[in-house]
């Protein structure tokens, strides 16, 4: 007896060193695919199998998001098709069981069913599962071994390769983990320096979804907001091909996912392109997607969505995770950058204001004082018929000096921003924009109350006019100065376009 059992430590003996190469090999690399691709290349050599796979198990979902195979050529890869569903056949079983599996012939088992067309003929089977910590991180599979069938001592091997295995994954686990925190965190990072550096809103909001889309690994990163109908509309985008299809794609009102976004909830999604939430017209090219809601102090300022193609990988849990924590960070950035928007905006408008208010309490009242002094003088005046025309030069220029500072202080007492209500403000905005292309800024005088006595009909067919007018100023050469004047009184209003041309040309209305 005593020596039966000596020849088998002999014969078992050449397999101890192989067993701990394989233990070595498995734990010498940080990176979590390569170490999932040496498991299953170790695994194959220790036990003399032909063939041998991999299986990441997702958890929650009980099925295999990952494949990795040994012995396979990538034609027969090909030929086999997508990742096996987890709940048929004996990879299923391992799946669901949980517990090492051993079987001489694969074709005489009943459990062994739904292998697809083309997938290599294999009779002998071994499978052991692969636990990190407490959890089954997968499953290993090892077929047709080269001689004879699997033995105990197969399995035995296997289970001490997959123990070993289950270490060595859980540190690739940790380091991938703390690997992809860190980018997530400099990318938040990045996005808060962005829109904190003067982004327009915009740009702003491109900004977020170009950076979440690379760190995420998704096809696509999209910024939703709320419409003023109760639905949500995309109005940023950033993919590898051009983003303009997808702006302006709204989700209607009342949608499942929008109940739950406007709820504050993420909406996680295996398959965008079949699930029944999902009601956009692009949701057909989409697999895996992450809705994120972008919330700021309890109040909902958008989404962030991130789809992956069809048929890419799901995200996992640490993905979700990290991703909704940009969110958070994103929406803060987005809100802080409103704000400082704002203080901009009113510290430019205080001082637009105060401009407005210097120019009217001094500059004004100055030239108006000395616009009656003139006058006054021109009136006492004997001297030459010239020197009272002078003088006369002299006070016309002071009251269109007048004029152009008066509608200089309405303007800056317009939010430049916003479209102009005022009939007043309304020609202002045809000059200034006329200014751009005659390459100077036309003058403009007003006479009388014309925003209280011009009505809007008659405003349209004076607006129509000095569009004209300006049109047609701009087709001619040689003009480097304009003057519009626009004036009501008992009459009615008028308006008077004169430029210097040669000769000049004076436009009227009526």
């Amino acid at each position: 007896m005593d020596e039966e059992r000596d020849g088998d430590t002999d014969e078992d003996a050449p397999r101890l060193p192989m067993l701990l190469e394989a233990v070595l090999s498995v734990g010498t690399d940080l990176e979590l695919r390569t170490t999932l691709q040496h498991v299953v290349d170790s695994a194959a050599e220790l036990t003399g199998a032909r063939y041998g796979a991999l299986g990441v198990v997702d958890p929650e979902r009980r099925r295999v998001t990952e494949l990795f195979t040994a012995g396979m050529t990538d034609e027969e890869r090909r030929r086999v098709g997508g990742l096996p569903d987890g709940h048929t056949g004996l990879l299923g079983v391992l799946v669901q069981d949980r517990r090492p599996l051993r079987i001489d012939d694969l074709t005489a088992d009943p459990r062994s069913s739904g292998v697809p067309e083309g997938h290599p003929e294999m009779h002998s089977f071994l499978g052991v599962p692969i636990r990190v910590h407490t959890e089954v991180f997968g499953n290993l599979y090892l077929t047709e071994k080269r001689e004879g069938g699997f033995t105990e001592e197969d399995l035995s091997l296997l289970r001490v390769l997959a123990s070993q295995a289950g270490i060595a994954i859980g540190n690739a686990r940790l380091y991938e983990t703390a690997r992809q925190r860190e980018r997530w965190i400099e990318g938040a990072a990045a996005v808060t320096t962005a829109l904190l550096t003067g982004a327009s809103a915009e740009n702003a909001l491109t900004t977020v979804a170009e950076q979440a889309r690379i760190l995420a690994g998704a096809s696509a990163g999209v910024v939703l907001q709320p419409t003023p109908e109760g639905g949500m509309e995309i109005v940023a985008a950033s993919t590898t091909d051009d983003p303009g299809d997808l702006v302006g794609t709204a989700i209607a009102p009342g949608s499942p996912v929008l109940v739950q976004l406007l709820g504050g909830e993420p909406v996680f999604i295996e398959d965008s392109a079949t699930d029944p939430r999902m009601t956009t017209p692009v949701r057909s090219r989409f697999g895996p997607s992450m809705m994120l809601p972008l919330q700021s102090g309890g109040k909902l300022i958008g989404t962030l969505a991130l789809p992956r193609r069809r048929g890419d990988r799901p995200y996992t849990a640490v993905d979700r995770l990290l991703a909704s924590q940009f969110a958070s960070q994103a929406a803060l950035a987005l809100v802080l950058a409103d704000a400082r928007h704002d203080r901009e905006r009113l510290a430019v408008y205080e001082d637009r204001d105060r401009i407005a208010r210097d120019l009217h309490d001094l500059v004004v009242q100055r030239l108006f004082a000395t616009e009656m002094m003139l006058e006054s003088t021109r009136r006492r005046a004997v001297d030459s018929a010239e020197d009272n025309a002078l003088l006369g030069r002299a006070v016309d220029e002071l009251d269109s000096t007048i004029q152009e500072v008066r509608t200089t202080i309405f303007a800056l007492q317009q939010p430049p921003a916003d479209a102009p209500t005022s009939f007043r403000g309304k020609v202002l905005r045809e000059t200034g924009g006329a200014a751009v292309l005659l390459g100077f800024q036309p003058s403009v005088h007003f006479a009388g109350a014309v925003d209280t006595l011009i009505d809007e009909e008659t405003a349209g067919r004076l607006l129509a006019t000095l569009r004209g007018a300006l049109a047609a100023a701009h087709r001619r050469s040689g003009i480097g100065a304009l003057t519009v004047e626009v004036s009501v009184g008992d009459e009615g209003a008028g308006l008077r376009v004169t430029d210097d041309g040669t000769p000049p040309t004076t436009v009227t209305w009526p």
